[in-house]
């Protein structure tokens, strides 16, 4: 969406003060341990953009609080495996071995959008290592959260998603769908009979060199989170509202969780 239209579609400016007022209404509170998952421009023209929305979340949950954005990295991957765009055969090899290490400080997230991106270079904020599932961390429990993120399974029990349920934490959806709702991979995960693949990316090894890494995980997809997302809200109290003009909703991550690994243990026994 075009800044001119992002102000035509604003009636007030939103503010450091007014976007605490959403949350607060919305049931954001103080040491919430909170996943965002968020649409900077479905919010509306904000001064100071993405940095007056972290900072908002950050004085509503207080430094007792915990806030966590995913920091995903998927383009340090086997290219083969790329499809959005793919790229032509004869470049894999050429991309595979050249392609730059997972670095907490230097590699940027890939395609999810500016927030993500400006939280993570935000003072304090710390970033587990993982090359394409990493998470960015602020508050008490940050370092907890991100600590000894495993390569194997991502998104897994060994996961900053997995600390974050093991914690009650909840989920905060800004102006986007379940699609966007990386909580539902640990479900994914906590499927056992749930297919596994095999995956590769490039990271730096115990001597500090480049290395060429193959990992396991489950087969990710997001074709199903909408259908598992709407479901749950049929049947579960979650907090709906606004955050600036963005259609928010604040959901307890573990209960999501549990009804999402439910759902596919199901669809798995009856296919």
């Amino acid at each position: 969406m075009g800044i001119k239209k992002i102000i035509s579609n604003t009636n007030l400016p939103n503010t450091i003060e007014s976007l605490k007022k959403d949350l607060f209404h919305l049931g954001v509170e103080p040491e919430m341990v909170l996943l965002v998952h968020t649409s900077l421009s479905k919010i509306g023209w904000i001064n100071g953009g993405a940095v007056t929305l972290i900072l908002a979340l950050q004085e509503v949950l207080t430094k007792e609080g915990t806030l966590i954005m995913p920091s995903h990295s998927a383009d340090l991957s086997d290219p083969k495996d790329w499809t959005q765009p793919a790229v032509p055969e004869d470049w894999w090899e050429i991309i595979k071995e050249t392609m730059p290490p997972f670095d907490q400080t230097h590699t940027p997230t890939y395609e999810i959008g500016v927030v993500p991106e400006v939280f993570r270079n935000f003072r304090s904020v710390v970033r587990s290592y993982h090359p394409t599932c990493s998470f960015s961390a602020w508050g008490k429990k940050a370092e907890k959260i991100i600590e000894k993120h495993s390569l194997d399974h991502g998104f897994g029990d060994k996961s900053p998603l997995n600390k974050i349920f093991s914690l009650n934490g909840h989920i905060l959806l800004i102006g986007v769908t379940h699609e966007s709702n990386t909580s539902l991979h640990l479900a994914e995960e906590k499927c056992r009979h749930y297919p596994q693949e095999k995956k590769g990316s490039p990271i730096y090894n115990e001597k500090g060199e480049r290395e060429w890494k193959n990992y396991k995980q489950a087969c990710y997809s997001t074709e199903f989170f909408n259908t598992i997302g709407n479901e749950f809200e049929k049947k579960h109290i979650f907090k709906r509202g606004k955050i600036g003009n963005a259609d928010s909703k604040l959901i307890n991550q573990r209960e999501l969780v549990h009804f999402a690994h439910q759902w596919y243990d199901e669809k798995i026994n009856n296919s």
